[in-house]
């Protein structure tokens, strides 16, 4: 009897990390996670997108799931502050037992989760940051859509040197991990261009007075300001601009600023503001019938008029996870899921653009779409690969 029970020991102990249960996973249930700004200074973002997501999620949900199991969706609100997203991805990863992160919020949010994510090994899926460091080592978990902030103002302040006659750069920037990559892009494409980089003003997340920064930058000769900033404060810095008579000056924005509400400010408040992405703007793809289908959709869901780009980006990042576990197949593990991801490709109706991930490429599309604001609408006026 004493050697039966040896043996079975044996047998489990053997057995143990092949029968162990992958965080987040049960027979009927996939837990995934995100934290997100839903009430500061890129709530328009965060809100949206976590909406979005999560009704595509119950799409999926009531169809039977993705390989006979729900997806739950436990979304923490950080308000753009580091140490809250601390908390709440203490509480993700060892509450809530999440499988992986998507469409988490804030460069510098993503970088204090990465402690945690990385020790755990959890996945970090189509983050609401195009920081490089998104990709930071080790970088085999973490997948990002699309160009980041760096590439993107690069792409735009080329684009305004080629095409608007730009002569004299300057960045006006939150003087995090966020806005310190779209500053060193502005730099770096100024020197690259032999522009001249003049000046740069620093603000905190919550500043609205704009007025003694602006004068200073128009002091020093600046025909192009590069800005790194909340919406708000990106629509009130060009607004005050032309207030104080500044008219010749062109303003250009990342990823970050490429956002709905810039473009339908009333009265033409950010008419000719630019801004270098890694999507095109919705609104000028309605005759695509997927695009036109999934908009009839999340209105009448939500009640709202039309989606911004918040909501697009959470539908794109959902859809793009939920193929990912469609290929991982039943025998859902890491491992298995991280195979599944570096083999997807395709084209992405709701952004507007392909993609394709790769063992060594974990960037879903490396385009840049440089629009502009014309007419109260995004229009696409250039395009670097």
């Amino acid at each position: 009897m004493k050697r039966i029970f040896a043996a079975a020991a044996a047998a489990a102990l053997i057995a143990g990390p092949v029968l162990a249960e992958t965080q987040g996973v049960t027979d009927d249930e996939i837990v995934i996670g995100s934290h997100t700004d839903l009430s500061g200074p890129f709530a328009a973002f965060g809100a949206p997108a976590t909406k979005a997501a999560q009704l595509y999620f119950d799409e999926v949900n009531a169809k039977g799931g993705v390989h006979g199991r729900k997806i739950r969706f436990v979304v923490e609100d950080h308000g753009y502050q580091v140490p809250k997203a601390v908390q709440a991805v203490n509480k993700l990863v060892n509450r809530d037992k999440v499988f992986a992160m998507l469409l988490s919020l804030g460069t510098p949010h993503n970088l204090a989760a990465f402690k945690i994510l990385d020790r755990k090994g959890i996945p970090n899926i189509s983050p609401l940051s195009s920081a490089r460091q998104m990709l930071q080592e080790p970088a085999d978990l973490k997948f990002v859509g699309t160009s980041s902030y760096y590439d993107g103002t690069r792409a735009a302040i080329g684009y305004m040197a080629e095409h608007e006659g730009a002569k004299s750069v300057c960045t006006m920037f939150i003087p995090s991990d966020f806005g310190e990559e779209i500053h060193q892009g502005a730099k770096d494409e100024a020197a690259a261009r032999g522009l001249t980089y003049a000046a740069d003003s620093t603000h905190k997340p919550d500043e609205v007075d704009f007025v003694g920064a602006l004068g200073k930058l128009q002091a020093a000769g600046c025909d192009t300001v590069a800005v790194a900033l909340g919406l708000k404060q990106v629509i009130t810095a060009v607004a005050t601009a032309k207030k104080i008579g500044w008219n010749d000056v062109k303003f250009v924005g990342s990823s970050a600023a490429f956002h709905t509400v810039v473009a339908k400010v009333p009265g033409g408040v950010t008419e000719g503001f630019y801004a270098g992405a890694g999507w095109t703007d919705l609104e000028g793809r309605m005759d695509d019938p997927v695009v036109a289908a999934w908009v009839k959709s999340y209105t009448e869901a939500t009640g709202e008029s039309f989606p911004g780009t918040g909501a697009m980006l959470g539908r794109s990042s959902a859809e793009i996870f939920v193929k990912a576990l469609e290929k991982a197949g039943r025998d859902l593990t890491v491992e298995s899921f991280k195979a599944a991801m570096e083999s997807l490709e395709g084209y992405d109706h709701i952004l507007g653009a392909n993609y394709s991930y790769g063992p060594d490429k974990h960037v879903g599309n490396t385009t840049v779409y440089i629009s502009k604001v014309e007419g109260g609408k995004w229009v696409v006026v250039g395009e670097v690969k």
